[in-house]
């Protein structure tokens, strides 16, 4: 289900990379976080329960208005930066683009940051260290059937040049091209082979 990882996505973007996070803020997002797990497994196994629908439906709303950045300041989006670039080049749906480009940008990303790496690992995953999270998500993708590969979407280095080359064009146009430049982005991608 790619809108699981677009929901995971929108949630985790100000979760990790915000220089100021509310505590509240930080259990509303790793809640919604748990009932989109939640409620895509129900989902997968029942697809007409309009319970687990409801709440899936209400997760992607909470990380979509604007709540999860309530109090929150100094955070970016590289995960949808990063992932734009890949559905401009290629016939990507974002969700599953998101689902290659997180798992990626957190092991980039997870050093500077690690008190919330680790956080996550043990409050969405019951796991200890930031490296054992990002694991669990990526398998957890894998399970739920969305790719966290650039192989499983068929993306060819010719085609990787060319999203690297307008994911480095929409740093500039997000003004995040100081820290996500052309050679940043390349490293990223290429940690999703």
């Amino acid at each position: 289900m790619y809108s699981a990882a677009d929901i995971i996505a929108h949630s985790i973007e100000g979760y990790f990379t915000a220089t100021e996070q509310p505590e509240l803020i930080n259990l509303q997002i790793e809640a919604n976080i748990k009932t989109v797990i939640r409620t895509t497994e129900q989902l997968l196994q029942h697809p007409t329960d309009l319970d687990a629908r409801g709440e899936f439906a209400w997760a992607a709303t909470l990380a979509l208005n604007g709540l999860t950045y309530l109090g929150t300041a100094g955070f970016s989006y590289p995960n949808h930066m990063i992932e734009h670039g890949m559905s401009a080049i290629c016939d990507v749906p974002h969700g599953a683009g998101l689902s290659v480009v997180m798992p990626a940008w957190m092991t980039w990303y997870h050093k500077r940051n690690p008190k919330q790496f680790q956080r996550f690992a043990k409050e969405i995953f019951g796991l200890s260290t930031a490296e054992q999270g990002i694991e669990a998500l990526k398998a957890w993708f894998n399970k739920i059937g969305t790719p966290t590969t650039l192989e499983q979407l068929n993306i060819n280095q010719h085609d990787l040049n060319l999203i690297i080359n307008n994911a480095a064009q929409n740093a500039i146009d997000w003004q995040m091209s100081d820290v996500y430049n052309h050679q940043i982005i390349a490293t990223i991608l290429n940690l999703a082979k």
